[in-house]
């Protein structure tokens, strides 16, 4: 077992949590030892939710180890059942708890209580947060959804039906993702059926066989029930992930298909900002910015698409922590003609971006923190997340608006071309030195006495060529430019300054 500083991922029964605080009507009972009470923290401070998580501790402690554990467990289910009347309950055990073996499916099977209690096998050591997430949902669509009666096919309705399965609490993005979706369903004629786990409750789970289809839109979390539910139901899923203006007409389309829709009138009205930004942008904005990307495979195989092929980065690095999706990531680094990284070591990682030096850095919390002590910009594009990775303002992954938010995060970071040509001409200048700019409000550092230039060089000739050059610089740095150049030639004892000079003095002036 490693210990680590940092971890991309919690262990299971953190996933099982994320199921539980997402649903309604849903308690989780956690044999788990005192220490291990964490839920109030990762959801009501880092999601900044309203409530609290529906969770309830055994809380057992050192001396109760020489006592009957399975008792304590029992009382919690049976106390937790009745304060607070969940329409299901789920129980299971911390990775600690996990080692005294008290089978806490079948001890809540013993107290026989009158709703579904759905047992979770999570084996702490062996599998992770998403892992956990993932086969919980599935344990809940297993034991609550209910077939079709005998016979009966899909009900004759007005409007196609879905139903969406993947958003969960703290996942990153998931809120403002599934709006986005919703929004973009509603325009192409297509009723939901049921959301979950976002906002579920147990008698909405029964309801999912009615749907026509599936869209999964966080494979990490809703894949495995989407493939029971398709071998069991013959609901057919999405595969195609929404992030990206080409990704999310393509999505469109898989939709349409299933739902068998005309996807033309959504696509001819789509507003996808981000394309023109994209193509109108400075070049060398924008264009060959070596990146490197690192995530869960979702996000990260998305984020490389988009960088490459609407952006115009350079992927030179592509990885993921979560090993249940390395094959998906693998293939998809193979078409940047990079090796994936997989691992869930970020002491990895950051000997990955130390290497490569990439000029933006796209991934989680733990990689914004890697490009921060190496001075690379960063963008956040995965959990694992922060407080600020829940904004109040709407601010979706998925979809054509999607698409935008991500032009804005991504580009933002890094320096506009406009932006380095000033910096370039301005650098010795008070507003705009290094050690002291303007716009950060800190106390100017007295600046050397600017240098008088004389008059030999003032009256220094210009070929045509360079005052035609000199004429294309904007105005307002133009006379800077021109110092600057003077300046250069006389200390080279340069009778004519050519378009040589020009560009030579650009280039010494910028470094």
């Amino acid at each position: 077992m490693q210990l680590t500083v940092w971890t991309y991922e919690g262990p299971p029964h953190v996933g099982a949590m994320r199921i539980a605080t997402a649903m309604r009507d849903v308690h989780y009972v956690l044999h788990a030892p005192q220490g291990d009470t964490y839920a109030d923290l990762l959801f009501t401070m880092i999601e900044r939710r309203d409530r609290r998580p529906p969770v309830t501790y055994t809380t057992f402690q050192a001396r109760d180890l020489g006592g009957d554990t399975a008792e304590l467990l029992q009382s919690a289910m049976r106390d937790a059942y009745e304060r607070f009347a969940p329409q299901a309950m789920l129980v299971g055990a911390s990775c600690t708890a996990e080692l005294i073996q008290d089978d806490p499916g079948g001890l809540a099977q013993a107290l026989e209580l009158p709703i579904p209690v759905v047992p979770l096998e999570l084996p702490a050591y062996q599998r992770k947060e998403n892992w956990g997430a993932s086969e919980t949902f599935y344990r809940i669509v297993r034991a609550l959804a209910k077939p079709r009666e005998t016979g009966a096919g899909p009900q004759p309705r007005a409007r196609p039906l879905c139903n969406v399965l993947g958003p969960t609490a703290l996942g990153f993005r998931h809120r403002d993702d599934l709006a986005e979706i919703t929004r973009l369903l509603n325009e192409m004629g297509i009723d939901i059926g049921v959301t979950a786990p976002w906002n579920a409750a147990p008698a909405d789970i029964a309801r999912l066989g009615e749907a026509d289809f599936n869209i999964v839109l966080y494979p990490e979390i809703a894949l495995s029930a989407a493939q029971w539910l398709q071998r069991t139901f013959g609901q057919p899923f999405t595969k195609t992930v929404p992030i990206g203006v080409a990704a999310t007409r393509e999505f469109v389309a898989e939709v349409a298909q299933l739902a068998g829709v005309d996807p033309e009138p959504t696509l001819a009205t789509a507003d996808a900002r981000s394309v023109w930004y994209a193509r109108s942008i400075d070049s060398t904005y924008l264009t060959d910015k070596r990146v490197f990307i690192f995530g869960d495979a979702t996000h990260a195989i998305a984020a490389a698409r988009v960088a490459s092929n609407e952006l115009g980065f350079k992927v030179v690095g592509l990885g993921t922590y979560s090993r249940e999706f390395a094959r998906d990531v693998r293939e998809a680094a193979a078409l940047y003609g990079v090796e994936a990284l997989v691992t869930d070591d970020y002491l990895e990682v950051e000997a990955k971006v130390a290497e490569l030096q990439p000029e933006l850095v796209l991934g989680s919390q733990m990689e914004r923190h890697i490009a921060k002590r190496l001075g690379i910009p960063c963008a956040v594009i995965s959990a694992p997340t922060h407080v600020q990775d829940f904004p109040a303002r709407y601010s979706p992954q998925m979809g054509f608006e999607g698409a935008s938010v991500l032009f804005d995060t991504w580009v933002h970071p890094l320096m506009m071309g406009l932006e380095e040509h000033l910096l370039g001409m301005f650098r010795e200048d008070s507003e705009f030195s290094d050690s002291a700019p303007s716009h950060l409000g800190r106390k100017p550092v007295p600046s050397s006495a600017p240098i008088e230039l004389p008059k030999a060089v003032a009256a220094a000739a210009w070929s045509a060529e360079a005052e035609q050059e000199l004429h294309k610089i904007p105005f307002f740095v133009r006379g800077k430019a021109r110092r600057n150049t003077e300046r250069f030639a006389q200390e080279r004892n340069l009778g004519l300054i050519t378009l040589e000079t020009l560009y030579d003095a650009k280039a010494h002036f910028g470094r």
